[in-house]
């Protein structure tokens, strides 16, 4: 019942400051501000891609407050979209979790969720022209203790399918576990993997931050253009060459107000996500 990661949600002490990278660097354009009462929050929503950005600071005791609390600015969220949002909130309560209805959003916390860190914002599928230097997102990583039962839940509360899913591990990075995709022809997914190096810095936030979301990751066809900006301001970012051309670009959490970013050449995810041979598609924004 989930369509594709439409948006992110972060906490952040200031909403203006953590735009200011997705602003300069990604081209993310402000669509104005509100309040989430069940989260006891101030937003700033912002464009980017085909989807959203919404940056969230405290107002008041509650979620996000904790959050902030706990951890600072970070990754609070993952967003997904659906074509029946009320069909999947009744699926939800169905299964056991209640989720926070308002602004046309269901919110679920972990407690929802069975545990495992998950936090989501469900919204309506609505088509966007992309803005900005990304095409969309299509992935949050989702750091868990038991991949496996992380990704039946998932299968239990949103009725994806197993069928389209792709085993991942890397040694390089230190994990194993599932991309959960959506549909088989397209790279939106939940990566739910549990650390298994300690060593790595994967597995040193892991130790550190629990269950939660790690990072998230979208298409361009702009790559360099990224990288160049960030260099401009000096941004922290880790470039992936291979052959020397530039495939993937890691823009570091202090550049995005606490997120890190993940941006992938156009079709180049399609190399690790089951279909290797759609990597060398040629390079069009998505429909």
């Amino acid at each position: 019942m989930l369509c594709r990661i439409d948006r992110v949600q972060m906490v952040v002490p200031d909403r203006a400051a953590a735009a200011a990278g997705w602003e300069a660097i990604l081209g993310a354009e402000h669509h104005g501000d509100d309040r989430v009462a069940c989260l006891s929050a101030r937003r700033s929503r912002y464009r980017l891609g085909d989807g959203w950005i919404e940056l969230l600071e405290p107002d008041g005791v509650g979620p996000v407050a904790d959050a902030m609390a706990a951890r600072g600015g970070h990754l609070f969220a993952a967003g997904a979209s659906t074509r029946d949002l009320e069909g999947l909130v009744v699926r939800l309560r169905e299964r056991g979790a209640e989720p926070a209805l308002e602004n046309g959003q269901a919110h679920l916390d972990p407690s929802a969720t069975g545990g495992h860190g998950l936090r989501l914002v469900l919204s309506p599928e609505e088509p966007l022209p992309p803005v900005g230097a990304i095409d969309g997102l299509y992935e949050v990583t989702h750091l868990v203790r038991d991949a496996a039962a992380a990704v039946e839940r998932c299968v239990e509360l949103f009725g994806l399918d197993p069928g389209a899913f792709v085993p991942i591990e890397s040694k390089h990075y230190g994990y194993a576990g599932t991309l959960t995709l959506f549909d088989p022809d397209r790279l939106h997914r939940f990566e739910v993997i549990t650390p298994n190096d300690p060593a790595r810095t994967m597995g040193r936030f892991f130790a550190r931050s629990g269950e939660t979301f790690y990072m998230a990751f979208a298409e361009t066809g702009q790559l360099g253009d990224i990288e160049q900006r960030a260099g401009e301001r000096r941004a922290a970012c880790t470039p992936v060459r291979v052959d020397g051309e530039l495939q993937t670009l890691f823009l570091h959490p202090p550049v995005l107000g606490g997120m890190m970013l993940g941006l992938s050449r156009r079709n180049h995810a399609w190399t690790w996500s089951g279909s290797p041979e759609r990597a060398q598609s040629p390079s069009t924004v998505p429909a």
